[in-house]
C-alpha cells in the first residue's frame, strides 16, 4: 500500500526558528508563520506582539524581525513553583503535548481538577499550554492549600482561545473548567455553530486595538522616519453571501472597529454586495506557483475558459499554442527520454449559458449552485496541477467545457481530443460519464467519474471514485469482524432498508428485540452482550427515546462488558441537546465515512495555501477536485498505466482515500472508506 500524503509535505514545506529569550526577544519570522503561532510559541497574546510591532498588522514578511515581549518574572515564578511541588518523590512531571486539555490530563492520571491546579498554581492564569511541565500529584494525596492570592488591581486578565479543527464546545468548556452555557454567554456568536479559527473569550474583555489602521492618505502624509517599511495599499472587495464581521476579520486580519473605520457604511451591518475598502496585502498573497492551465491549452471550442477569482468568475482569452511550440515540447521530452502523460478534465462550465445570461456573471454565480460546485472543483484541481508543476511531473493537462445537463453534453464532439489521453476526469453526471467511457472503451482510455454516487453500469474503463452506500456499510462491518467483535443491531421498525441490508448481507448479526409499542427491550439487549469480547452495537433509529434507552443500557453494561456504539450513516438526532455528547464519547461512537478530518501538517498546509490563493476556505468539492486530480497524476507518474496502478495501489490524499477494485459485473469502483470514532480526548480519530 502506498500513501502519497507525504509527497504533499515536499510541495508545501514550512520551517520555523526561535531565538533565545530576553526581556524583549528579537524573533525572525519564518515563511508561512502567523501571529497566533508566534504568540503561542512565546506564551503571549497577539495583542502584546502588535503593541511592539504595529507594522505586523499589515502582514508578516518572511525573514523580518519582530520584538517579542517576555515576562521573565512570571516564568521564573512558574519554574520555582514547579520545583517546590516536586517534594515526595511520588509525584511525576508531565510535559503537555499538542491537543491535551485539563480533562485529558486529569483523566490520564486519575486526578481531580482541584488537585492538578493545587500542584500547579500557575494554571489558573495560563491554562494548559504546549510544552509546560506539570506536577502530577500522587493519587490520594490531599490538595495543597494554595497561598491566598493578593488582590489584583484593574480588570480581569484577558484569556482567549482560538478554535482548532475537531474541537467541540464541550471539550473547550471542559478545558477551562466552565460549562457550555457559560462559554456561549461569553461568546454569543457560537450558539448556532463553532467555526474553526474563531477567537473565543474565556476570561476578561478583549483588548481594544490601540493602533487603528490608517488610511492611505494618512500614511502618505507621514514623514519617512514615521512611516512603516512598506506603505499600506488598499483595494476594493465585494461582500459575498453569508459573510460576517467575523469572516471578513479572518480574511483581512482586522477587527470589527478597524473595518468600520475604513468603511463607515459597515456601521449598519455587513450586507451582501457591499464594496469595501480593504488592505491589498491580505487579499492577494503569492500562491505556491502561478495558477494557469499548463503546457497544452484547452481546445479552441473553449476560446474563453472560466477562471476562479475567489469572489466570482472571470472570462479570459487564452492564447493557443502554435504547432512549433507543440513540436518543441515533443522534441524536449525525447531528448530527456521522458514519456509525457496527458490528463483531460471535462468540467461543466456551460460557457454558452454564462455568456448569454443577461442578468450578469455575478448574479449567475449567486444563483447557480451547479456552477459554484464546478468552480470549487476547478479551484481544487488547479491546486493539484500547480503541485504537479512543483514536482516536475511529466504530465500535460487539457481542460474542456463538457457543457453538461443531466441528460446531454458535448463529449461526442470532443472524442477526437480524448482518444490519446492517458486518463479523463469527468464528466460530472453519471449518464455523461458512462457515455464518455463507452466512446473511449476501444481506445482503452480510463474515464474517472469524480462526483457521482450512482451505481455505475458495467463498463470496463469506468472508475467510480465515490464509494457506494453498501460499500460504506460493508466497510464498518468488515472492520468489526476483523476485531472478532460481537455485533448486535438496534434498529427502528421504520428503518426497513437497514433491516433488509443487514439480513441479506451481514449474516450472524443479532437483532435486539423491540417492545409491542416499538420501544427497545433493554433486558434483551443486555442479554445479547458477551463478556470478555468487544461488543459493537449498531444503532439505527431517529427516535429520541430509543436513542436514550440504548445509550443508557450500554453505559450500564460497560461495568461488565466492552461496548462500543456504532452508526451506519449520519444521525441528526445525536446532534440535539437532548443527547449528551459526553455519553457518546464514553461509548466511543464509531461510524464509516468517505472523508476524514486530519490535522496532519501537509493537510493543514494545503488548506492554508488554498485560502491564500482563493481567499476562502476549501469546500468539500474543492478538496475533492484536488484529491481526484492529484491522485490521477501521481498514478500516471509511476511508470505504469492508470489501470495497472488501480489494481496495485491504495492512495490517501487530503480528505479522500482511493482503493479501486474490479466489480464482478465489470468496471471499477472505490472502496476507500475511513472508520472514524470519538476518542476520550474528544477528537475524531481513524480506527486502525
Amino acid at each position: 500500500m502506498k500513501y502519497y500524503l507525504t509527497v504533499l509535505s515536499l510541495v508545501f514545506f514550512m520551517t520555523s526558528s526561535a531565538f533565545s529569550q530576553e526581556k524583549v526577544v528579537k524573533y525572525k519570522v519564518s515563511s508561512g508563520e502567523t501571529i497566533n503561532q508566534i504568540a503561542q510559541k512565546f506564551k503571549v497574546t497577539p495583542y502584546d506582539i502588535y503593541q511592539l510591532n504595529p507594522d505586523a498588522r499589515t502582514g508578516l514578511v518572511p525573514n523580518s524581525v519582530l520584538l517579542i515581549p517576555t515576562k521573565t518574572g512570571e516564568a521564573k515564578k512558574e519554574v520555582s513553583e514547579t520545583k517546590t511541588a516536586v517534594a515526595s518523590g511520588k509525584e511525576i512531571i508531565h510535559e503537555v503535548q499538542p491537543k491535551e486539555t485539563f480533562y485529558s490530563i486529569e483523566h490520564k492520571y486519575g486526578i481531580s481538577d482541584e488537585a492538578l491546579k493545587a500542584a500547579n498554581p500557575f494554571l489558573e492564569k495560563t491554562g494548559v499550554q504546549i510544552g509546560q511541565k506539570l506536577v502530577i500529584p500522587a493519587k490520594g494525596s490531599a490538595p495543597k492549600a494554595a497561598a491566598k492570592p493578593a488582590k489584583e488591581k484593574g480588570p480581569e486578565k484577558y484569556v482567549y482561545h482560538d478554535v482548532q479543527p475537531k474541537e467541540t464546545k464541550f471539550g473547550i468548556a471542559k478545558q477551562y473548567n466552565m460549562t457550555v452555557d457559560e462559554l456561549e454567554k461569553r461568546n454569543p456568536d457560537i450558539v448556532s455553530n463553532l467555526p474553526v479559527g474563531y477567537r473565543l473569550t474565556i476570561k476578561g474583555t478583549a483588548p481594544k486595538t490601540e493602533a487603528p489602521v490608517e488610511t492611505a492618505k494618512a500614511v502618505e502624509s507621514k514623514k519617512p522616519a514615521e512611516t512603516s517599511k512598506k506603505a499600506v495599499t488598499y483595494m476594493e472587495y465585494q461582500v459575498k453571501p453569508k459573510e460576517t464581521f467575523y469572516s471578513l476579520g479572518r480574511v483581512f486580519h482586522l477587527s470589527q472597529d478597524e473595518l468600520v473605520a475604513l468603511n463607515p457604511s459597515l456601521s449598519e451591518g455587513v450586507k451582501e454586495g457591499m464594496v469595501l475598502k480593504v488592505p491589498a496585502g491580505y487579499i492577494a498573497p503569492a500562491p505556491i506557483v502561478t495558477a494557469q492551465i499548463p503546457d497544452k491549452p484547452a481546445d479552441s471550442s473553449v476560446n474563453k475558459p472560466v477562471e476562479n477569482t475567489g469572489g466570482g468568475i472571470k472570462i479570459v482569452d487564452k492564447v493557443k499554442s502554435t504547432e512549433n511550440e507543440d513540436a518543441e515540447i515533443v522534441e524536449l521530452t525525447k531528448k530527456k527520454g521522458v514519456e509525457r502523460k496527458k490528463v483531460v478534465l471535462l468540467l461543466p462550465f456551460n460557457m454558452a449559458k454564462v455568456q448569454s445570461d443577461t442578468s450578469g456573471t455575478a448574479n449567475r454565480i449567486k444563483n447557480d449552485k451547479f456552477l459554484n460546485m464546478t468552480l470549487d472543483f476547478y479551484a481544487g484541481a488547479m491546486m493539484a496541477i500547480d503541485s504537479a508543476k512543483v514536482l516536475k511531473l511529466p504530465i500535460d493537462v487539457a481542460i474542456y467545457d463538457s457543457q453538461e445537463t443531466k441528460t446531454t453534453s458535448n463529449v461526442v464532439g470532443l472524442t477526437p481530443k480524448l482518444q490519446d489521453a492517458d486518463a479523463v476526469i469527468g464528466p460530472f453526471y453519471q449518464t455523461n460519464a458512462e457515455t464518455t467511457a463507452n466512446m473511449l472503451r476501444s481506445y482503452n482510455v480510463p474515464v474517472i467519474s469524480p462526483l457521482s454516487k450512482d451505481i455505475a453500469n458495467p463498463i470496463e474503463n469506468l472508475y467510480q471514485t465515490i464509494p457506494s452506500n453498501d460499500v460504506i456499510k460493508n466497510a464498518v462491518f468488515d472492520y468489526m469482524r476483523s476485531k472478532n467483535g460481537n455485533i448486535v443491531a438496534v434498529v427502528d421498525k421504520k428503518k426497513e432498508s437497514v433491516i433488509n441490508y443487514i439480513k441479506q448481507n451481514q449474516k450472524g448479526v443479532a437483532f435486539a428485540s423491540l417492545t409491542e409499542t416499538g420501544g427497545l427491550d433493554v433486558a434483551n439487549l443486555k442479554s445479547l452482550l458477551i463478556p470478555n469480547r468487544m461488543n459493537y452495537v449498531v444503532m439505527e433509529t431517529g427516535n429520541t427515546a430509543m436513542v436514550k434507552a440504548t445509550i443508557k443500557a450500554l453505559l450500564d453494561s460497560q461495568k461488565t462488558c466492552q461496548v462500543q456504539l456504532v452508526i451506519l450513516e449520519p444521525n441528526s438526532t445525536l446532534d440535539t441537546d437532548e443527547i449528551s455528547f459526553d455519553n457518546l464519547v464514553k461509548l466511543k461512537l464509531m461510524y464509516p465515512s468517505v472523508t476524514r478530518e486530519s490535522d496532519e501538517q501537509p493537510v493543514l498546509i494545503y488548506e492554508k495555501q488554498y485560502r491564500l490563493k482563493n481567499k476562502a476556505n476549501p469546500t468539500t468539492y474543492a478538496t475533492r477536485g484536488f484529491d481526484v486530480t492529484f491522485d490521477t497524476m501521481m498514478r500516471l507518474s509511476q511508470g505504469k498505466t492508470f489501470q495497472e496502478t488501480a489494481d496495485l495501489m491504495t492512495t490517501q490524499q487530503v480528505d479522500n482515500k482511493f482503493q479501486y477494485y474490479r466489480k464482478e459485473d465489470g468496471g471499477h469502483a472505490n472502496k476507500g472508506v475511513y472508520i472514524l470514532y470519538y476518542d476520550s480526548d474528544l477528537t475524531l480519530k481513524v480506527a486502525n
